[in-house]
């Protein structure tokens, strides 16, 4: 089990009646959280700088993408997206 250590966060009074409202755990969910926003703004940095170095993705860079995430090989736009 990996050590932790504890905290204090101030949060809006609507944020916690809602957290409190969950099954599991507050400090596990926000330790979900966080991570899950941590790898978000690592991938945005990478992403950002891959473009500085290699210049703007291109349309079928993007399509292979969004199918790798998403499993489609042409992502939904418009009308079309649900």
């Amino acid at each position: 089990m990996s050590s932790t250590t504890r905290i204090t966060v101030t949060l809006p009074s609507d944020q916690v009646a809602e957290l409190r409202k969950l099954p599991d755990n507050v400090s596990g969910y926000a330790a979900e959280a966080v991570t899950r926003q941590t790898r978000h703004q690592f991938l945005g940095d990478d992403l950002r700088r891959h473009e500085e170095e290699h210049g703007p993705f291109t349309d079928e860079e993007l399509v292979e993408a969004h199918g790798k995430f998403f499993g489609s090989t042409s992502p939904s736009t418009g009308a079309d997206a649900a």
